[in-house]
């Protein structure tokens, strides 16, 4: 059952289990691009069995705010909300202040893992760590375009102008939201097909029936020049701990295993065979014991 946390003007919908536990650490799990803290569906209550484990809804998913969004050239109002990786730092950096109160190890899955890594810096010694699953390695930055071929950085300029348009992001928006597409993602998402199910499907749909989520959306797409998680890492004193899905289609293992070999706070990298960008959903029977197993290191 959600409960709802007012962030200033924002409402944030999370839960948790084994509240009860007397643990003085919580682990905090943060989830990815279009997903939710229902994509934890296999995992909480494990993860539970050994601290209190929350999960929530970053502003702009599930059943989360969906304020209109502000980008960067735009002019801020009291309605908008610039999506971005530091203001979403800061909805968990909060939440881990005033709702969990404990000393926090940090989960976050894609996109969430990022944010997972910059939060973790701002809370400096109250985080004892931070497990990465998949972690977003945003190739599409301005910071990485040199990395990009001499196409796609001379048609740069053009895709950013087009995106920014309401227009356009809702025609994408509009032909992204629906059961069948969704469907059709997750099937590349998850390369072995497990646990692609009707309730997935329904736990990525619903939120995109609500008002909000088209701009949700085009605040994202337009995340152009935003944190990395190298650079990040450069900074990072907490010890960071490496699940990745083998076959992730957009995430390369070959971009983890450089980093587990030239960061020295990553502590470990455990690759699920076969699996691909979420495996914590798609082999929670493999993940869960790593996760639990870096959580009694750690604490």
């Amino acid at each position: 059952m959600a409960k709802f946390w007012n962030w200033g003007k924002h409402q944030i919908a999370w839960q948790v289990c084994g509240e009860s536990n007397a643990m003085e650490v919580a682990i905090v799990l943060i989830h990815g691009f279009g997903a939710c803290k229902d994509h934890w569906r296999f995992n909480q209550k494990i993860i539970a069995s050994i601290a209190p484990c929350y999960a929530l809804d970053l502003v702009g998913f599930g059943e989360s705010s969906q304020p209109d969004s502000q980008l960067l050239f735009e002019k801020k109002n009291s309605n908008n909300f610039n999506y971005c990786f530091d203001n979403w730092s800061q909805q968990i950096i909060d939440f881990c202040n005033e709702i969990v109160q404990k000393r926090v190890l940090l989960i976050g899955n894609s996109i969430g893992g990022v944010i997972a890594l910059n939060a973790s810096i701002k809370l400096s010694k109250q985080c004892l760590g931070v497990i990465l699953i998949d972690c977003a390695q945003r190739t599409m930055d301005d910071k990485r375009l040199g990395e990009q071929p001499l196409l796609m950085r001379f048609l740069r300029p053009v895709i950013k102008t087009l995106v920014r348009q309401k227009l356009l992001s809702s025609s994408l928006f509009k032909n992204a939201a629906k059961p069948n597409f969704i469907e059709k993602i997750l099937k590349i998402a998850y390369p072995s097909g497990k646990n692609v199910n009707e309730e997935l499907i329904n736990m990525l749909f619903q939120p995109t029936l609500r008002l909000g989520a088209p701009e949700a959306f085009r605040g994202f797409i337009n995340l152009f020049d935003d944190h990395l998680a190298p650079d990040l890492m450069k900074h990072l004193k907490s010890p960071v701990y490496l699940i990745w899905g083998e076959k992730d289609p957009w995430e390369p293992i070959k971009e983890a295993q450089k980093w587990f070999k030239h960061f020295e706070c990553i502590k470990s990298l455990d690759v699920i065979p076969n699996a691909g960008h979420c495996p914590h959903d798609e082999m929670p029977e493999k993940v869960n014991p790593i996760i639990k197993r870096i959580i009694q290191e750690a604490i």
